[in-house]
């Protein structure tokens, strides 16, 4: 049996626990034999010293008891570290030591939205690309510029260590590890349980706020809505800033501020997404996708795929198509 150890740290996510617990606790082989047990042992683990205090909405908290210390977490395959609403606040000593010998000796670190401050005080991120919710993007590039903040997704699976985006996203990338571990159908069996989307379209580039745009953005939600209208033409650096009638340098500006990426990032993002819905909703050829998609051939969206989700158009369409949820 995997077992999954959520870290609750002062103040953490009330929301968080209930996906990790819900999600993990409702795998279970497929088919559900009679007796069977559960694919995953879910425990929460915490200052012994201490009560856990699990944020609930805005006003209303639930203390938690922890029945298993920090350090028995070492052990577990899978370590969830919940969000904690203080995210600038120092993080305890033995909390670091216990995560960076538990991905020493081999098990997968998980962290849900500001989760991830916790993940970059431990230099487990250094080098990486994370996931950061979007609010506090420029807070967590700032403080930790060894690590390459993206707002605009909803989480990053680097294979060791996975981040979350925060909220929903922790549902996202739940059934995403159940299907990573057990398949498609074991994951789709147990969205189809908790009520919950086996997958949800989207980043977290469509939840970024534009009301306010700083005061040279020349309407970068205008330019985003053209490149979603021509994902399948040729767009270079060259042509998008012409239609934004700005320079490359202040176009790449732009989005690092506003979406977390860059241009060609973003446009690949969005192509990849287009080329999946259709995969899921069409029987187009992979060929005949990768045009509408604008990657231009089948050789180049398999790359896509393989580079940025792990897998490829085919494996897709075969895991998404299997009937509804």
């Amino acid at each position: 049996m995997h077992t999954v150890a959520v870290l609750a740290l002062e103040s953490s996510g009330g929301f968080d626990l209930s996906v990790v617990t819900e999600v993990f606790g409702s795998a279970y082989p497929l088919g559900r034999p009679t007796g069977c047990e559960p694919l995953y042992d879910v425990g929460i683990y915490g200052d012994p010293g201490a009560r856990n205090t699990v944020v609930m909405g805005v006003s209303t908290t639930l203390v938690v008891e922890t029945p298993y210390a920090w350090a028995d977490a070492v052990e577990a395959d899978t370590v969830v570290v919940l969000s904690p609403s203080a995210y600038t606040a120092e993080v305890p000593a033995e909390v670091q030591a216990v995560l960076r010998e538990a991905h020493a000796r081999g098990a997968r670190i998980v962290s849900f939205c500001n989760g991830a401050f916790v993940l970059a005080a431990t230099g487990l991120l250094d080098g990486r690309r994370s996931a950061v919710h979007w609010t506090h993007t420029a807070e967590f590039a700032a403080r930790y510029p060894q690590v390459r903040a993206d707002a605009a997704v909803l989480y990053v699976d680097d294979g060791d260590v996975v981040t979350t985006a925060g909220g929903a996203a922790g549902v996202d990338v739940c059934l995403h590890l159940v299907r990573r571990d057990h398949g498609a159908a074991v994951a789709a069996e147990t969205a189809k349980h908790a009520l919950l989307p086996l997958h949800r379209s989207g980043e977290q580039a469509q939840f970024i706020e534009h009301a306010h745009p700083v005061q040279d953005d020349g309407g970068l939600e205008t330019l985003l809505r053209w490149m979603e209208a021509h994902l399948d033409t040729e767009l270079t650096l060259s042509t998008i800033a012409e239609q934004a009638a700005t320079s490359i340098r202040t176009l790449n500006r732009w989005f690092r501020a506003h979406t977390g990426t860059t241009p060609i990032q973003w446009l690949i993002r969005r192509r990849l997404q287009r080329a999946q819905e259709l995969l899921e909703t069409t029987d187009l050829s992979v060929e005949e996708i990768a045009s509408r998609s604008g990657f231009g051939s089948a050789v180049a969206l398999r790359q896509h795929f393989r580079r940025t989700l792990v897998t490829t158009p085919t494996a897709h369409r075969r895991a998404f198509t299997t009937g509804p949820v």
